[in-house]
């Protein structure tokens, strides 16, 4: 009997794929297998959705967060490349998943990965599977002439479909074979989205932070806020702007962060980022007065020609305040100033310009 570990996304594709391999009478047991890192979007409805669909198959997690430098490429000109990145990605989860299967036993990997979406040509999955040792494991029965019926021999069938396999509309086969399967085509999880690097502009801001000397995951998470600045020489400025964010953005106060919000209902809050350390107390001044006003410019408060702003470093409990004026645009600062804003174009409406 064959025992199929499954490299799992929670994309109905992967569903799909998942399910046919799991069907098939020469498979004795299924596990499934998710990795996380910081590029990817945690959800819990994952979770419930394997409990929902995969009563009898083991779930299992793994972070990928020492090498998610790894995921990312640039050009030679330090650009982001998504269609490298996707590569870099599809080769260090293959690798991944060819250690993982050696440790349970498994035989074969099921995907429902498919070649040509995101720059990935069929030759170059196929090379990436034979460099990390999975040529002949890996099974796609998205591929398949018929994948209601796959081969009674799995091992004469693994990755052949890969080679020779050609696929128009993915959507459609999938969907096809999802109702057969009785599969809800609904995605609880919003697999499309849940790597960062698909939405328009991250992939440019990651790119802008692995430029400098140290990254970190803090730093990464910074990314995710829609308005995150950044200024010459070093100077990172995210602002949260309704509850969730906030919320959120206290997660990631480092001690010699800058804290700023407005003494008004509603206003945002601000987190900055700096070395201290290399700013003369006028710097420090010039800093703090130019954030304090990009600040009050997001708070919206009508009426007022200036807007009372606290701040206090993170590690100190004495706050100031400041009488500010806000800025009438930010898209005159961003020209005038050097302040950079890389928007992302999130598929929920978000304050992005003042």
């Amino acid at each position: 009997m064959v025992k199929v570990l499954s490299l799992f996304s929670g994309s109905l594709a992967s569903r799909v794929a998942t399910r046919l391999v799991e069907r098939h009478p020469s498979v004795s047991s299924i596990q499934l297998l998710y990795f996380r890192s910081p590029f990817s979007r945690e959800c819990e409805e994952l979770r419930e959705l394997v409990k929902s669909e995969w009563t009898r198959a083991t779930y299992r997690t793994q972070s990928i967060k020492k090498d998610y430098q790894d995921l990312i490429s640039l050009t030679r000109e330090g650009e982001f490349s998504l269609e490298q990145s996707c590569r870099s990605c599809q080769s260090l989860l293959l690798s991944k998943t060819a250690r993982y299967m050696d440790r349970i036993g498994a035989d074969f990997v099921v995907t429902g990965c498919i070649p040509g979406k995101h720059g990935l040509a069929m030759q170059e999955a196929s090379d990436i599977a034979a460099r990390v040792g999975l040529e002949g494991r890996i099974l796609n029965p998205l591929l398949a002439e018929d994948p209601l019926n796959l081969p009674e021999q799995l091992a004469s069938w693994a990755d052949h479909a890969n080679q020779t396999g050609i696929v128009d509309d993915v959507t459609d086969i999938v969907l096809q074979l999802a109702a057969k399967l009785n599969i809800h085509p609904m995605d609880p999880v919003n697999a499309g989205r849940r790597c960062k690097l698909m939405i328009p502009g991250f992939g440019e801001r990651v790119a802008a932070l692995f430029k400098e000397e140290m990254v970190t995951l803090n730093a990464l998470c910074l990314l995710d806020f829609p308005l995150y600045f950044k200024a010459d020489p070093d100077l990172r400025i995210v602002l949260a702007s309704d509850e969730e964010e906030k919320r959120e953005l206290q997660n990631y106060f480092l001690p010699q962060d800058l804290r700023l919000y407005p003494a008004t209902p509603h206003g945002p809050m601000t987190l900055l980022r700096t070395d201290w350390d290399t700013k003369s107390e006028q710097e420090k001044t010039d800093i703090i007065d130019f954030v304090a006003r990009l600040t009050a410019t997001y708070a919206r408060v009508e009426g007022m020609s200036t807007v009372p702003v606290y701040y206090r470093l993170e590690s100190q409990d004495e706050r100031q305040l400041l009488n500010v004026e806000p800025f009438e645009s930010v898209d005159n600062l961003i020209s005038r100033e050097g302040l950079e804003h890389i928007p992302l174009h999130l598929p929920i409406t978000r304050i992005s310009g003042a």
